[in-house]
């Protein structure tokens, strides 16, 4: 594609983004998300394939589901992906800020870490593809907790320059995922809160944790910056309200030096744990969860080659306190053979 294609098909893109933001702002959101839904079941019979995927996903975590339950699962979670793109993260920036905050927002577990967060002590905030990814750091910024963080800049330019904008408006700092890690640790120095969407797949090199029973590959970053500077993992997420614009802010786990001192190895542990946070939160909405994501792409060295499960990584998974016998017997003897890459 030549670069004056390419810049025509940018600016095609964002002009009609910004058609459908100046049309939806015509209506209530209510009826936004009924016709968001509408278009996601037209899709799901075009696109079929990707449908397909996510039930192969939920298949995967939930594999007692019975088959009918997953696939209107799917739907459903197709249904939350096309209401999230088309209307939340182009209306909610603009209908949600400080003086109106308690019309949408409810603060569900976030109470028992209130201290913490009016502290001002540096932080990591994780979450996952649920709920409303986007509005979690962006209500934070909102109620005065003040959030960078780490995004991938968006392929359109013109696209990626109108949503930060949007969001900056609103006080949510972005830093670009591109050779971020100084930017990172200056920010904690001064006493700053990070947040990472952490549940993409880490590829071949990454850190292999249990997912829903299963070996998932892990980014080490964010425990080694926990580690370095020992600051606190909180795993948080907003689930949103059937087909309405409300949201529930919810804190679903808080990982704290002490928690990972005692370990032998400690960056295993933040990473299962944190992992099993976000499984958590999936699970309190699990039609809210990007199922079409490809968690499971890279499998581990050894059962990419057939091989059992070496020992030491059965002995880190005998460290999770959480994990019960049959638990770690299917970790140990996976049955699921792995996921296509399609």
């Amino acid at each position: 594609m030549s670069a004056a294609t390419k810049r025509l098909t940018h600016l095609s893109q964002y002009a009609l983004a910004r058609g459908f933001a100046a049309l939806f702002h015509l209506f209530e959101g209510e009826q936004n998300m009924r016709t968001a839904s509408a278009v996601a079941q037209i899709f799901t019979r075009i696109g079929a394939h990707r449908l397909q995927r996510a039930g192969v996903n939920i298949r995967r975590a939930f594999p007692d589901m019975p088959h009918a339950q997953a696939e209107q699962l799917a739907q459903d979670s197709v249904i939350s992906m096309f209401q999230l793109f088309m209307v939340e993260c182009l209306v909610t920036p603009q209908r949600l800020h400080s003086q109106n905050w308690a019309d949408s927002l409810t603060l569900g577990s976030v109470g028992p870490h209130m201290d913490f967060l009016l502290s001002k002590q540096p932080a990591i905030l994780v979450t996952g593809h649920c709920g409303n990814w986007e509005l979690l750091g962006f209500a934070l910024a909102v109620l005065d907790f003040h959030l960078t963080a780490l995004a991938r800049p968006l392929d359109n330019p013109y696209l990626d320059r109108w949503l930060l904008d949007m969001r900056r408006r609103r006080g949510l700092s972005i830093l670009s995922k591109w050779n971020a890690t100084q930017e990172l640790q200056n920010i904690i120095l001064e006493g700053g809160r990070i947040g990472f969407i952490a549940d993409q797949n880490a590829g071949d090199d990454g850190l292999f944790v249990p997912f829903f029973g299963q070996l998932a590959s892990s980014y080490k970053s964010i425990g080694l910056l926990a580690m370095r500077y020992r600051i606190p993992v909180l795993v948080g997420t907003a689930i949103r309200e059937p087909n309405r614009l409300n949201y529930r802010l919810e804190i679903v786990d808080r990982i704290n030096p002490q928690d990972w001192e005692p370990f032998e190895d400690p960056l295993f542990y933040i990473t299962a744990r944190f992992n099993r946070g976000i499984e958590t939160a999936i699970r309190m909405a699990p039609e809210q969860y990007l199922w079409v994501h490809r968690r499971w792409k890279n499998r581990p060295k050894w059962e990419r080659e057939g091989s059992p499960m070496p020992e030491r990584i059965r002995a880190k998974l005998r460290t999770l306190p959480w994990l019960t016998e049959p638990e770690l017997q299917s970790l140990f003897n996976p049955q699921v053979a792995p996921v296509s890459a399609t």
